[in-house]
């Protein structure tokens, strides 16, 4: 049985010309107006409710008082500010620490809202802890196959 013999030019050079001329990254779809509502209205958004499930927590299924509305908002407050903080400053760090910083934001915020059930603040603590290792583990993941040891961008 004969085969043809393969020739210069042919269908896998056009593919790999074809994949260097695209761009690497994504179409940018919203303009820089939509993109700064983003940055800051979800972590507004995502405080109120923090804020709320914290006061709901705190409150044991019992009346809501005024002292308890003004804890939701106090955390909710506190919330928006970290958050805003941590999506800002943590990608100026290498991804390590990126990945460190945000994993134990949310630990921290997981760990502080069952501590509001009242039960043990070990078990408070553990929870944090395991909520931050497996969020760890899937940032590090993310921004080591993403990025190269500087920081930047590969895909």
């Amino acid at each position: 049985m004969a085969h043809a013999a393969p020739a210069r030019g042919g269908m896998m050079e056009k593919v790999r010309a074809n994949r260097s001329a695209r761009p690497t990254r994504t179409p940018d779809l919203f303009d820089e107006r939509v993109h700064t509502v983003g940055r800051y209205g979800i972590p507004v958004v995502l405080g109120l409710v923090y804020g709320f499930w914290a006061a709901s927590n705190r409150r044991h299924g019992g009346e809501i008082t005024g002292w308890n509305i003004l804890f939701g908002f106090v955390t909710a407050a506190v919330f928006i500010v970290l958050c805003i903080a941590v999506a800002t400053f943590a990608p100026l760090l290498k991804r390590e620490l990126h990945s460190l910083v945000k994993s134990a934001f949310a630990g921290a915020a997981v760990g502080f809202l069952y501590s509001q059930t009242g039960d043990s603040v070990l078990r408070s603590v553990a929870l944090g802890v395991g909520v931050t290792a497996a969020v760890f583990l899937v940032f590090f993941y993310r921004y080591y196959t993403r990025e190269d040891a500087e920081g930047h961008r590969i895909r």
